[in-house]
């Protein structure tokens, strides 16, 4: 896929339950910064779409567009399409990177994320690009 055919495939999956939250160049920034497998980084990603100055509220928001099953927590499958949330046409991530994002944002060691916990999470994740 070109970078003109990604573009449109990502504007046109645009996922408007984050449009009030995020703007498309964000997620398209995000995106673009770990369309190879292998090279998501949770840090990066939550600075390119701007995460990471995001206020608690909107983070809660975030969090129950990402909570897929509305357990009150991202679980590993969850987690394993994270990028789709952001854009359909989004590739899964990879196990390895699955299980790093999850051991980073998993507080208590239950294996899944809860909503304070990755509020928190993000928030940390403030990284200088």
């Amino acid at each position: 896929m070109n970078s003109t055919q990604y573009y449109f495939s990502f504007y046109s999956s645009f996922d408007m339950a984050l449009s009030g939250i995020l703007t498309e160049a964000e997620i398209a920034a995000g995106l673009q910064s770990c369309q190879a497998a292998d090279s998501f980084d949770y840090k990066i990603f939550f600075v390119k779409v701007g995460l990471n100055s995001k206020s608690k509220d909107q983070l809660t928001k975030v969090f129950g567009i990402l909570d897929q099953n509305r357990s009150g927590f991202i679980e590993e499958d969850e987690l394993k399409l994270f990028l789709q949330n952001f854009s359909a046409s989004a590739r899964a991530l990879t196990d390895a990177e699955t299980k790093t994002f999850l051991a980073a944002g998993d507080s208590d060691g239950d294996g899944k994320i809860g909503v304070d916990g990755k509020t928190a999470f993000i928030k940390r994740s403030n990284i200088c690009l």
